[in-house]
């Protein structure tokens, strides 16, 4: 029997609010069972409560805490912490704090959501300035996970082996299938190539001892063929790599839709072709890649897209519940301690290399 979890919301976070969460709730229960899965809903009771009526949820799957206050999508991060307390953001991100709950999803500001998050939670571990987010993405081998994707614009050495290390036990607990293998994100697969902090991050992880399986530098077509489990970049990299990405689904999907749709033989070999569409569609959807969440800080923490549907939200609340029944925070703790033990390593050889005999 799975262990039962608490998966707290900020029902009132992106553009949609509870029309899209509660339905996300349902999209969850329905694709992935939800046993022994129980929802704490953070806003406005009575919208919440509506949306429970037309999904059919009642209050043994959904718990309501009401509040009127929300924080605005556009609102600037430091807003967001002077005056959010008490918001449907903050509290659900208490719950987790407390212990109540273990997991919180939300689509609301993302940077608020990590402003927030960070003061409340904490980072996991010295040193770690910012939460990392991954993203979940479809490829020709399975899934890959790609961090970071706009947190950190510019990152060095060590905030990429941070990475790798939160990816690897991200990709552990939410896509299984063996210790998952690892490449730095370069302009070639040489290891002259690229700037300074992206080969530093190489010799690291190469000589390091961290145990991970370390497979080098790849490109960005690497991406989607799936040539390994986890990517790490900077924030600015991987969030215009996402972007590109769910852009080039949406236009495959709407020339495929124009083609299919282009003349009667076509609209008949599009339905004898119709099985293998949809698996093609499922496959490519935007929505798949949904559900990114905020890798270093003391609790788990799902980034959903402001704009998601149903589907794209129930994909997110899937993310938490994996990561919220697997050993992901303590995975993360261990691996970090070994790093932070291999980068005191050099420092403390020169110190003894300085000090007078």
């Amino acid at each position: 029997m799975p262990s039962p979890v608490l998966i707290s919301l900020d029902a009132m976070g992106g553009d949609h609010g509870p029309p899209v969460v509660v339905a996300g709730v349902r999209d969850y229960r329905k694709r992935h069972g939800g046993e022994g899965v129980r929802f704490l809903l953070h806003g406005d009771e009575a919208a919440i409560r509506a949306e429970m009526a037309k999904c059919a949820l009642g209050d043994d799957v959904c718990e309501v805490r009401h509040t009127d206050k929300v924080v605005a999508m556009d609102e600037k991060p430091a807003q967001a912490m002077r005056r959010g307390k008490g918001s449907s953001l903050w509290n659900a991100i208490e719950a987790v704090k407390s212990g109540e709950a273990g997991a919180v999803v939300s689509a609301g500001n993302t940077g608020a959501l990590m402003a927030i998050s960070k003061l409340i939670l904490r980072m996991s571990a010295h040193g770690l300035e910012r939460p990392a987010i991954v993203a979940s993405w479809p490829t020709l081998r399975g899934i890959t996970a790609v961090l970071d994707v706009g947190a950190n614009i510019e990152s060095d050495a060590e905030q990429l082996v941070e990475f790798a290390i939160m990816g690897e036990a991200f990709h552990a607990a939410v896509h299984g299938g063996g210790q998952p293998t690892i490449g730095l994100l370069n302009v070639g697969s040489e290891d002259m190539k690229g700037h300074e902090e992206v080969r530093e991050a190489g010799r690291i992880l190469r000589e390091g001892g961290l145990g991970l399986d370390y497979k080098g530098f790849v490109e960005g077509d690497d991406i989607a063929k799936g040539t390994v489990d986890v990517v790490v970049t900077d924030g600015f990299t991987g969030n215009i790599a996402l972007k590109t990405a769910e852009g080039v689904a949406r236009f495959i999907s709407a020339l495929m839709k124009e083609a299919l749709t282009s003349s009667v033989p076509a609209r008949a070999g599009a339905l004898l072709a119709l099985p293998a569409l949809r698996r093609m569609r499922q496959k490519i959807d935007p929505s798949a890649i949904n559900g990114g969440p905020l890798l270093g800080l003391n609790g788990i923490v799902v980034k959903s897209h402001g704009g998601a549907d149903a589907k794209g939200y129930g994909n997110a609340i899937r993310i938490a519940v994996d990561l919220a029944r697997s050993d992901y925070l303590k995975k993360v703790s261990e691996s970090l301690n070994r790093l932070t033990v291999v980068l005191e390593q050099p420092a403390a050889e020169n110190a003894a290399m300085e000090t007078p005999q």
